[in-house]
């Protein structure tokens, strides 16, 4: 038992967690840099076995025979692994607007958003993570096939290929709201 379970004979509120394969669990480095999400099940086996803390519990609880405990919502492995240096975040339109957050690099709107070449593919620009931005449509006419210097619209922020926390802040972050913390910044 960890210190998280609850006591014997204590009714915990909560709802019971109806699928523990269900991926919902934040996974951070020992330097709280966010690795990836897994299953409850395999986060719960984690932290049973010592190789991880919980930073925060979920509204969930799990149940067993013999014990009654929260299912985390975000731990912390006690060891540091190292991450490969190979990127692993798919390049895609879905992508480059979370990476973006579904904002026009050029004016800031949210609405009629296209994919814009920051150097355009007619002057060799190449389809990569620091060449393409998000853009509205009419920002994206306006532009037009010159760079932004030349079209005097300067960009909000200069593209790069996203880390892990960026991607899933994008894709998870509806889910477990108290995740934001954890994955903004990496």
């Amino acid at each position: 038992m960890t210190s998280r379970d609850l006591p014997e004979g204590e009714q915990r509120r909560g709802r019971v967690a109806a699928d523990l394969n269900a991926p919902r669990v934040l996974v951070l480095n020992a330097s709280y840099e966010p690795l990836h999400v897994t299953s409850a099940k395999r986060a719960i086996t984690l932290v049973q076995y010592g190789v991880a803390e919980i930073l925060e519990d979920s509204d969930d609880i799990v149940r067993s025979p013999s014990l009654v405990m929260q299912v985390p919502s975000v731990i912390r492995l006690r060891r540091y692994v190292r991450r490969p240096q190979v990127h692993p975040v798919p390049f895609n339109r879905r992508n480059v607007l979370r990476r973006d957050t579904f904002v026009c690099q050029y004016c800031g709107a949210h609405d009629e958003l296209t994919l814009d070449h920051v150097l355009p593919r007619s002057r060799g620009g190449r389809h990569h993570w620091e060449n393409v931005v998000t853009a509205c449509r009419p920002c994206n006419q306006r532009k037009g096939s010159r760079t932004p210097d030349e079209a005097g619209m300067p960009l909000r922020t200069r593209p790069r290929a996203p880390t892990f926390g960026v991607y899933a802040h994008g894709q998870f972050a509806h889910w477990q709201p108290g995740w934001a913390a954890y994955l903004r910044g990496h």
